[in-house]
């Protein structure tokens, strides 16, 4: 008897996996659901002001950008004023606490000295106790210094590395590094500074990474420590100033302040896309390059 050989059914004619394609449509549904919210928000920004909550709808029936011209021009100074001001902020904070929480992280990863555990018990201590409480003895501090109404409260505490999650982040990341490349560089003559600037702060790029770009972000959208300590409107930064739109003893500017809404979240989604890739590079690859 001959035997018959069975063609391959083509791909476009088999049977769908139901399991991935209904995780994929949910998955979808989702993000959908979390990017409402600023999907409205661009849409707003395009409105004109007296169509904003008339038409609740995404693809607003009149576009215009008198929103953005208005709203760089409504406050005391040009808006790209206080993005500046935010900008000198959170910068100065990101290489602090790069800085400084790498050289903490450093010394309880890698160093002996006296009541070591102890010490990192009262930081890890720290992480629970809640900003809120240290806020007014810090405003109290910073008073008497004569600091209020300069950048100096809102960037001195990332110099003295107060941030304990990104020193803990740091120390776990250090502790997986081989110590045989501590104990190489030991024999080329290298000390505990050549070692921490040539062999574990290059390992460390991704905690250094992700300790940017989240003390990036935090600090871009502080709102209550600069409104405490940045009074004068020459010092406003930029949520400070986007709080300035909005006036309960009077109208409320809510087009301009949604069209610098979004210009405020230009530099967080780009610096986001910048550092990303180095979230996810692993301890591995980097030690063996």
């Amino acid at each position: 008897m001959a035997t018959t050989s069975r063609r391959p059914v083509p791909v476009l004619f088999r049977p769908l996996n139901g399991g991935p394609l209904v995780k994929h449509v949910l998955l979808i549904g989702f993000g959908l659901v979390m990017l409402y919210p600023l999907l409205w928000m661009i849409s707003s920004s395009l409105k004109p002001e007296e169509l904003i909550f008339r038409e609740p709808g995404l693809w607003p029936s009149t576009v215009t950008l008198e929103n953005y011209t208005e709203g760089w021009y409504a406050l005391k100074h040009p808006f790209g004023y206080y993005l500046w001001n935010s900008a000198v902020i959170t910068a100065l904070s990101v290489v602090a606490n790069l800085v400084a929480c790498s050289l903490a992280a450093y010394a309880f990863a890698r160093l002996t000295f006296p009541l070591k555990k102890l010490w990192f018990a009262l930081m890890l201590g720290t992480i629970m106790l809640p900003h809120h409480v240290v806020i007014v003895p810090q405003y109290i501090m910073f008073s008497e210094l004569d600091l209020i109404n300069t950048i100096w409260p809102l960037v001195m505490p990332k110099v003295l590395a107060t941030d304990a999650f990104f020193i803990f982040l740091m120390v776990q990341f250090i502790r997986t590094l081989p110590r045989e490349l501590d104990e190489a560089a030991e024999i080329d003559g290298a000390g505990y500074w050549r070692i921490y600037l040539r062999v574990v702060m290059p390992l460390c790029l991704p905690a250094l990474a992700t300790t940017a770009i989240f003390t990036f972000i935090w600090t871009w959208n502080d709102f209550l420590s600069q409104l405490l300590y940045l009074n004068n409107p020459d010092n406003f930064t930029v949520p400070v100033a986007l709080r300035t739109f909005l006036d309960a003893s009077s109208d409320s500017s809510w087009g301009p302040m949604f069209a610098m809404s979004i210009l405020a979240l230009g530099p967080i989604f780009g610096f986001f896309l910048v550092g990303q890739k180095y979230l996810i590079r692993g301890v591995a690859t980097t030690g063996l390059k």
